[in-house]
């Protein structure tokens, strides 16, 4: 077969719609278990006048302020983004690993590192709008401690969308994209520590158990958040759209308003201000990845026994 025909095989396969599937219920599935962390980490990172305490200590705050339910505020905006995203970034993903499986080589760190990146730009150019519409209603109704901060009105997804393009201008929708793509790296770094730990582990075993797909899923997770962390703090303040930045409009504008907010947390929280709401951020991504792969690899290993297809592809 032609480099053309296995390249339109591993981007149309049914084995990738699995993988993509597996990957959107995972995520979904462990998002929803952990949902009150991601919770905790969110009004750290936005609102400057909360204290940083730990996890408990902030989940049990918001439940007395704002009662138990508005630990899981925002809900289904979230699920319905990250379901769309993960199904886009494991199917690209999947997809270009099918691809170069076909081609010369063999499986190598790098190679993992570079399709995770493409699939990490192709997921952020697609479903940004989302996010955005998701943490806006995610922090709608909050009781902010900086009094700078307003309340926004949306009845749910579809109004967000429309008020937010009406009131902001269709460019809104992509607020954040900069770090965004910049962040492409957390789940690039991600997959390839997870692909490289699995492969060192199928060396010495002919079966992962789901305790050790948890491990190797936590640990890759732990150090792909804790590198880009103080990224996803300025991405999530410019999502929810309330920083005024300099006014400068594109490329440069958002350098700058990227520049800006790292100085000022640091101004006013020092170097460490940059992890404020780690903690919670950590607890939330790396059990969420952990459960999310344990979920991943279960469907997809059962779906391929099912359909008497080959083991995946082969790493």
């Amino acid at each position: 077969m032609s480099n053309n025909g296995g390249s339109a095989v591993g981007l149309l396969s049914y084995e990738t719609l699995v993988h993509a599937v597996a990957g959107a219920t995972g995520s979904v599935t462990a998002m929803s278990v952990f949902f009150p962390l991601d919770t905790a980490k969110s009004r750290l990172q936005v609102d400057e006048k909360r204290r940083s305490r730990s996890t408990p200590v902030i989940l049990a705050e918001i439940a007395k302020e704002e009662g138990f339910l508005s630990l899981y505020r925002g809900w289904f905006p979230v699920i319905s983004s990250l379901c769309c995203s993960n199904f886009v970034y494991f199917y690209t993903f999947n997809a270009l690993k099918k691809v170069a499986a076909a081609g010369p080589g063999k499986p190598r760190p790098s190679k993992d590192l570079l399709m995770g990146v493409v699939a990490g730009v192709v997921n952020v150019l697609l479903t940004t709008p989302m996010w955005v519409v998701n943490t806006r209603l995610k922090l709608q109704g909050v009781k902010f401690r900086d009094e700078d901060l307003h309340q926004t009105h949306y009845r749910g997804i579809f109004d967000a969308f429309s008020q937010i393009i009406a009131n902001e201008g269709v460019g809104t929708l992509w607020n954040g994209t900069l770090p965004s793509l910049i962040l492409v790296l957390n789940p690039a770094v991600q997959f390839m520590f997870y692909e490289a730990l699995k492969r060192k582990l199928e060396l010495i075993k002919k079966s992962i158990s789901s305790a050790q797909i948890f491990l190797i899923g936590a640990i890759a997770k732990a150090v792909a958040t804790t590198v880009t962390y103080p990224l996803q703090t300025v991405q999530a303040i410019l999502r929810f759209g309330q920083y005024k930045g300099d006014g400068k409009g594109g490329l440069m504008g958002s350098l700058s308003n990227i520049f800006f907010l790292f100085m000022d947390r640091i101004r006013n929280h020092g170097v460490l201000g940059l992890y404020k709401g780690l903690e919670a951020k950590l607890l939330q991504t790396v059990l969420t990845a952990a459960l999310m792969f344990v979920v991943y690899e279960k469907i997809t290993s059962a779906t391929f026994k099912v359909m008497g297809l080959n083991k995946k592809m082969k790493h």
